[in-house]
């Protein structure tokens, strides 16, 4: 049984991010929100290796392309908020969730759920960005494609 790319390259997202915090809690620079936004580039990752993979397999309609890098990128995102979940119920709880940035969606002292919930819905608006900006640039490979003139 073959695993679905989409699941692979969503697994990649998580791997990503989840070293990527890691070694910014390592180096005690967990709570700079500026650097916290580069997450981005995991999930950016993660949906065009799906994508080259399906236009190397000569998939080019833009409908399946476009569900197949969303499904990437909403996996990476779900998974990645279900480990934040785990990582904080191993080292605390709430008060693990109190010693990130506090200057994230809001203030207070949030709980394990609010703060997942809140990461949870900031993922998923950047799963669709990051699936419209890598759509549009893959759209106009596909382009290129059909209408290349052969000299």
């Amino acid at each position: 049984m073959k695993i679905p790319r989409e699941l692979v390259n969503g697994l990649i997202i998580v791997i990503g991010i989840g070293i990527y915090f890691l070694i910014m809690e390592l180096l005690g620079l967990a709570d700079i929100y500026l650097l916290r936004v580069f997450n981005v580039l995991f999930i950016f990752y993660g949906t065009n290796r799906t994508l080259k993979s399906n236009f190397l397999e000569g998939k080019k309609g833009l409908a399946t392309n476009g569900i197949s890098a969303l499904s990437t990128a909403l996996i990476g995102v779900f998974l990645s908020v279900i480990a934040l979940v785990v990582y904080s119920y191993i080292k605390g709880g709430t008060d693990y969730i109190g010693t990130l940035s506090k200057t994230f969606l809001f203030g207070g002292e949030p709980s394990i759920m609010t703060y997942s919930i809140s990461l949870l819905f900031e993922g998923f608006s950047s799963a669709v960005i990051v699936t419209f900006i890598l759509m549009l640039v893959w759209d106009t490979r596909y382009k290129s494609d059909k209408h290349s003139v052969k000299v």
